[in-house]
């Protein structure tokens, strides 16, 4: 295919349209494996096991330094705002976690989504070069000099096929790319939504066996 630059000189105006849509899906890609895979992540289950352990020795204070200690990861900062208000009253806690979730869900989706949209678009792209390149194959073959149709009619068949290349790779790198991403940040929204329900459980426990009488009551 030679070089990049001769690929998308060939290529003409929808190459150049997918070259951007390239440089945004990589962007995209690059932006989001960051935050799904480093950023909001943590091991959830050990995490959660030391949160556990300090919750029932009562030590609230440790437990929502813990969780200061990792302050992007998506799962501290919903336990975070349950341990908060653990002295609160269970409707408190359970509205706190519940808010705090519903703020840190979509920070995990975020442009996800965006990868099938230019992966569908890329294929369209490319699609409309080769049918730009066809119709430039079948000018030069109807219209064009003898000494110029094979010239012409190689030049064209060469867009259309580097068109329909380029959209091709360029769906099949973000859809490839969304099914790992999307599958990361569903783990991660699962593991906040078990984990959560842990914590408002243990919380809403200690906060009644709190309460006068509540131990005489059972």
């Amino acid at each position: 295919m030679g070089s990049l630059g001769h690929f998308i000189e060939v290529g003409g105006l929808a190459m150049k349209v997918n070259m951007m849509f390239l440089a945004a899906g990589l962007a995209v890609i690059i932006d989001r494996a960051i935050a799904v895979y480093f950023k909001f992540n943590l091991n959830g289950a050990r995490f959660m096991a030391q949160i556990e352990k300090l919750v029932v020795s009562d030590n609230i204070e440790k437990a929502v330094k813990l969780c200061n200690a990792a302050p992007k990861a998506a799962l501290a900062r919903v336990l975070r705002a349950g341990l908060t208000r653990a002295n609160r009253g269970v409707l408190e806690i359970g509205n706190a976690i519940e808010e705090e979730s519903l703020a840190v869900n979509p920070l995990i989706m975020r442009r996800v989504a965006a990868l099938w949209s230019i992966a569908n678009v890329a294929v369209l792209v490319g699609l409309f070069g080769t049918i730009v390149g066809l119709i430039k194959a079948f000018q030069a073959v109807g219209m064009a000099a003898p000494e110029q149709k094979t010239e012409l009619l190689t030049k064209g068949v060469s867009e259309a096929m580097y068109n329909t290349a380029a959209g091709l790779s360029i769906a099949i790198i973000c859809i490839t790319a969304h099914l790992f991403l999307s599958s990361q940040a569903r783990r991660l929204v699962e593991e906040i939504e078990l984990h959560s329900l842990k914590l408002e459980n243990m919380l809403g426990r200690r906060a009644v066996a709190e309460i006068p009488g509540a131990s005489q009551e059972k």
